[in-house]
């Protein structure tokens, strides 16, 4: 198998860790302020990631990797999980998933401004026709949205479009998960003093479902899904791989109906079927 299937591969389980980042976000809000609950993800995270660059006795980054790792942090650790648990007061979960639909144009572009790519023109046509065919569906389907919500997963998207290429490039030289733990370690003196100072009021008042969610955007969100990611995105290219990020809206829906009770539109088949050939599509012309 070479490089670049298993990139494709790795970035596929990313995204499949990834879809569950919403709905559970969307639990952990109900009993957690987004402030706090970013702090405390991100803590969490660091923790797991400190004992395994320990356990497996990793080197320190190089100094000139510092200011990469905090772009990455800025984008993955704080402004995405931030952003998106704002946005998330104002819209339901099915609504801000069809934002993630733009991450592949993010990402991209990323890709040519700070990993050096040049995908061929079309690429952009497919990466563009599945944007649009996400929008498209987010059009059709309506749902709970909100001018604000809407804006704060736009800036959430560019953001991590630029954690994801920053990531990326520095998973070529240090590892794909060596990267997030160490933008998580980096991040950890500010997301701890920040959630020392932002504790729940009423710790008893917090359901199952909200520690629930905690769990997981903490885990699998914060580390197991970004291990993955980053070795596909260094394996098999930022942009070409980047576009397996058109499927996760659908993913995630799916798991927004079943664990949320949140309605899904027959439209989602159509729409799923046209990103599965624009992927393929960007698959091969990148």
């Amino acid at each position: 198998m070479d490089d670049s299937t298993k990139g494709w591969g790795s970035g596929l389980l990313g995204v499949a860790i990834f879809s569950g980042s919403l709905p559970a976000t969307r639990a952990a809000v109900e009993g957690f302020s987004p402030v706090f609950l970013t702090s405390a993800r991100a803590v969490i995270a660091a923790g797991l990631g400190l004992v395994l660059l320990a356990a497996l006795r990793q080197p320190r980054p190089a100094r000139g990797d510092l200011a990469s790792l905090a772009i990455m942090a800025a984008g993955v650790v704080v402004g995405f999980p931030l952003l998106t648990a704002l946005a998330l007061q104002h819209v339901s979960a099915a609504h801000s998933i069809v934002f993630v639909g733009l991450l592949p144009l993010s990402t991209a572009f990323f890709a040519v401004l700070r990993g050096g790519e040049r995908p061929r023109p079309a690429f952009w046509l497919f990466s563009v026709i599945g944007a649009l065919s996400v929008a498209g569906f987010a059009l059709t389907r309506g749902g709970r949205g909100s001018l604000t919500g809407d804006l704060l997963m736009v800036a959430a998207v560019l953001l991590c479009g630029l954690g994801y290429a920053e990531g990326a490039v520095l998973s070529r030289r240090m590892g794909g998960w060596q990267v997030i733990c160490w933008a998580l370690v980096l991040s950890l003196p500010l997301m701890a003093a920040i959630g020392l100072i932002s504790p729940p009021s009423d710790w008893s008042r917090i359901g199952p479902g909200a520690w629930l969610g905690l769990a997981y955007v903490s885990v699998f969100s914060m580390l197991v899904g970004f291990v993955f990611w980053y070795r596909g995105l260094a394996l098999g290219g930022i942009a070409r791989v980047g576009q397996l990020q058109l499927l996760q809206p659908f993913m995630g829906l799916v798991l927004a109906a079943v664990l949320l009770h949140e309605p899904v539109a027959w439209t989602m088949v159509a729409a799923t079927a046209v990103t599965v050939l624009c992927v393929a599509g960007a698959k091969r012309f990148a």
